[in-house]
């Protein structure tokens, strides 16, 4: 377990996800990992989503602050992601628990020391189709809850950009066109929206030299500056599958935090193994068990607040 977890594994979906996964023989080269809670996810909450036309390559002017996008409650509805301001579900309770290991690690507290960085958060998984973009989604919304953190969601999956297409936002400007255009301020391309504490930065502008730019040192200059710019931000990247394209490895070089989303009994331990090794630029990494429906204890969150679980 990470020395950051909080939760033990015994009797529980936890238990369950070590025995399926040897995560401490795949990472004996130093990684610490912790599986946190599983979260289930149905078949249709992901929406495959055509690759985006590049963008113009011109850095968009700051907006006002009083300038904000609206995310459709309906639309979080209808692909189950947690709806700020609704009733308690088994899912928002989930995602407490996950984000509360995060919190710790990134904030420190209750004698646990601060990891280096950790308000960075990669969100990643081995293969597509596992559930990050959802998971790295729902994290964010859930984190902006949060009274003394506010959330940027960064989409770093360059190639097949999915967040704004999914919360029915339209394509902006983004994190590739502040890596590309040293004089294009990455805050200025920051959404704000109508969820208060989280904004959006967009991916941007496709290019073939997505993961060229993040190894150039302007990469570390800009998520500097977007973490100088407020120090009580959280910022979750969204990264491309591992296995599938190279950007997710050298990511993992700047951020603190690294959350593997695995998707139950598909995702293969030789895999997952292969995934954790590219990842090995961050030292503190921790499992989410994702599309379950195991549950020995026959826990079921939210019946609590008088609430049925969705």
């Amino acid at each position: 377990m990470n020395k950051h977890s909080s939760i033990k594994s015994a009797g529980s979906l936890l238990e369950r996800a070590s025995e399926l996964y040897d995560f401490g023989s795949a990472l004996r080269g130093g990684q610490a990992t912790a599986p946190v809670p599983p979260v289930e996810e149905p078949a249709s909450a992901v929406v495959p989503v055509a690759p985006q036309a590049p963008a113009q390559t011109t850095h968009a002017p700051r907006r006002s602050i009083s300038d904000m996008v609206a995310i459709d409650r309906e639309i979080l509805a209808a692909r189950n992601f947690i709806v700020p301001e609704a009733p308690v579900t088994g899912l928002s309770e989930e995602f407490r628990i996950v984000k509360r290991q995060l919190l710790l690690a990134a904030r420190g507290g209750k004698g646990f020391e601060a990891v280096p960085h950790g308000e960075r958060i990669l969100v990643c998984s081995a293969n597509p189709d596992e559930g990050k973009t959802y998971c790295a989604i729902n994290l964010a919304i859930s984190m902006a809850s949060e009274k003394d953190n506010r959330v940027l969601l960064v989409d770093a999956d360059f190639a097949k950009p999915s967040i704004l297409s999914t919360l029915g936002i339209e394509t902006r400007l983004g994190f590739m066109d502040a890596l590309a255009d040293p004089a294009c301020d990455a805050e200025s391309l920051v959404l704000r929206t109508d969820i208060e504490g989280l904004s959006i930065l967009p991916a941007g502008s496709q290019t073939n030299h997505d993961t060229e730019y993040l190894a150039a040192a302007r990469t570390a200059e800009v998520i500097d500056n977007l973490t100088r710019n407020d120090p009580s931000r959280i910022i979750i990247f969204d990264s491309p599958p591992a296995l599938a394209a190279s950007p997710a490895s050298v990511l993992a070089l700047h951020v603190g935090q690294t959350l593997m989303v695995v998707h139950a009994d598909v995702t293969t331990d030789s895999a997952l193994r292969d995934a954790l090794g590219l990842l090995s630029g961050c030292e503190h990494v921790q499992l989410l068990l994702n599309r379950t429906k195991f549950s020995p204890t026959g826990r079921k969150f939210g019946n609590y607040y008088g609430y049925g679980a969705s």
